[in-house]
């Protein structure tokens, strides 16, 4: 009995710890991850506070993707987005194919003005509104004009003296050719001896009035206008062509088009002009065709489509479609679904593109055949990436596995003169001085230790150094004075602190490039820094005092290096 219930109570005190496996609350809480939502690059698996700017630290709930570059997706929310996907390959192109906008315009020059030939009141016009087409040698008006009337009469005068100075008659006749008195009217005038008082003004163009400048009862000078003249039996179409389409364009190329006004007809014109000039405001340059119009069907002002195509048979292009490229900047940028995975899954991508080939990019870098690329859905998918404090088209500084987003900063520590490194070591000190007084939010003080940095800067003799690490300093010197002066200039602190940024790069370039002599630096980062871009520092301390925030955030930071020599 005694032994019955020893083993009794030894079984049932086994039980529960022998085969006692953990729940699964309790699994969940184990692979819980807290990070800060103003430092996301902070994670650990237990609450409590980010140890850069002290906030509560939050679970990381939306993404357990440990890759900043892909972001994981439910299903659901992949079919409430309606993400589209397409695989990109090789293409053979036998045709370059692009669409153009443009509008018919007259012919420049076809234009013409319709001027009199002789002064005096107009009569009468025959020609009386804007559009009306006008025949060469068509009447146009009737002028009274006493100055020919009073040739005339010179030249009936002449005639009586004729025997006695021939000449006399010969200059009354030029007269009234000057006023383009045709021979006819002259000779009428000299055998009936009859002063004629009004005169006709024929056309000396064809085309179609484009303005009218006088009506009946008005007083001409010779040489003034009566009529604008355009002719369109002939007509420029110009299209407007983006800068990347510039390219596969060439003089001499067809361009077929259409109109809305003639749905059931192609029009077919030769480019003839590439304008030279983009225009500043839609960075566009015009495209000029010409075409016959004798019809009149095509009118000044219509709005037309047309279509370019150029012969690149044999050409192998990788070509992505136009709608799964996300534009920023001078970057490009694509999401390409990463396979074989459970949890839909995009990757961020930036590529390098070529040239326009009408709906699709030629694509140089960043893809290969048989990525799947979003087509649909992309901006969705990159504004998720942002909410998530991930890599996406609004990041600048984006860091990729296995690459550096910066130059390889050389190392000439070894060659460089002790005496460089001392006087390196003298200029990193005013700097510092400077430092603190971006910290303190001095004003006037960050003017002072600026121009004690370019005075520094003045000491530093370049000569010590030869070949590519003096090239290397002259660099960085026209950096470090750039930026320094721009400090003393600029009236206001947040804008000095952007030029103080840049002129700590240049410092920690120097600094690691030739090395410091008996010195301790450290090059420490703060994250938030010109709205969550970052910046580096050099301090002398190990504590953080940033330079960029002052008292708001003044120990908002990490030690991300530090330099010996």
């Amino acid at each position: 009995g005694i032994g019955y219930v020893s083993f009794h109570q030894d079984k049932s005190d086994l039980a529960p710890t022998d085969h006692q496996h953990p729940s699964q609350t309790d699994q969940v809480k184990q692979d819980e991850i807290w990070t800060c939502s103003m430092h996301p690059q902070i994670r650990q698996n237990e609450p409590g506070e980010c140890p850069i700017c002290g906030m509560d630290l939050i679970p990381l709930e939306s993404n357990t993707s440990t890759d900043p570059l892909v972001l994981e997706m439910t299903p659901e929310a992949v079919k409430l987005s309606n993400i589209q996907t397409t695989r990109v390959a090789d293409q053979t192109m036998d045709d370059k194919t692009l669409r153009l906008s443009g509008k018919v315009q007259a012919d420049e020059r076809l234009a013409s003005s319709q001027v009199s030939h002789i002064p005096g009141r107009i009569e009468k016009l025959y020609i009386s509104f804007t559009g009306e087409q006008v025949r060469q040698g068509q009447l146009l008006a009737s002028i009274y004009s006493p100055e020919l009337v009073t040739a005339q009469q010179e030249l009936i005068e002449a005639l009586k003296l004729s025997d006695v100075s021939p000449g006399l008659v010969e200059a009354a006749r030029n007269k009234l050719r000057f006023w383009k008195i045709s021979q006819s009217a002259i000779q009428g005038i000299e055998q009936t001896k009859q002063i004629r008082t009004t005169f006709n003004i024929y056309a000396d163009k064809t085309g179609v009035v484009s303005q009218r400048h006088v009506s009946v009862g008005a007083y001409v000078k010779v040489g003034q206008p009566l009529f604008d003249l355009i002719n369109l039996d002939k007509v420029w179409v110009l299209f407007d062509a983006y800068e990347e389409d510039l390219s596969g364009i060439s003089i001499g190329d067809r361009i077929e088009f259409t109109t809305a006004s003639i749905p059931d007809h192609t029009f077919r014109a030769q480019v003839r002009f590439i304008d030279p000039i983009i225009n500043p405001v839609t960075r566009v340059a015009q495209v000029r065709t010409e075409i016959n119009n004798s019809s009149g069907r095509l009118k000044p002002e219509m709005l037309v489509t047309g279509v370019h195509k150029k012969r690149v048979r044999g050409t192998t292009n990788l070509t992505v479609p136009k709608t799964a490229v996300l534009w920023t900047g001078k970057r490009s940028v694509v999401y390409v679904k990463v396979p074989d995975l459970s949890i839909p899954s995009f990757e961020y991508r930036e590529i390098e593109l070529g040239t326009s080939l009408g709906d699709r990019y030629q694509v140089l870098k960043g893809l290969q055949s048989g990525d799947e690329v979003v087509i649909n859905g992309a901006f969705t998918i990159d504004a998720a990436a942002q909410l998530n404090n991930q890599s996406s088209m609004m990041h600048k500084n984006i860091k990729i596995k296995g690459k550096s987003t910066q130059d390889p900063i050389p190392d000439y520590r070894a060659p460089t003169d002790p005496q460089f490194k001392n006087q390196l070591s003298r200029l990193v000190r005013s700097y510092l001085d400077l430092k603190d007084a971006f910290v303190l939010t001095d004003d006037q003080a960050t003017v002072r230790q600026a121009t004690e940095v370019l005075a520094r800067l003045d000491q530093v003799d370049m000569s010590l150094l030869k070949g590519d690490a003096h090239l290397y300093w002259m660099e960085q010197l026209s950096a470090i004075k750039a930026h320094s002066q721009k400090i003393t200039d600029l009236p206001n602190i947040e804008d000095k602190r952007k030029q103080f940024n840049f002129l700590s790069q240049a410092i920690i370039r120097s600094v690691k490039a030739f090395g410091i002599s008996d010195d301790v630096y450290y090059i420490q980062h703060c994250p938030m820094a010109f709205d969550s871009e970052g910046a580096d520092w050099i301090s002398s301390e190990s504590g953080i005092r940033n330079p960029y925030f002052g008292e708001k955030m003044l120990t908002c930071g990490v030690t991300k290096d530090t330099i010996t020599d």
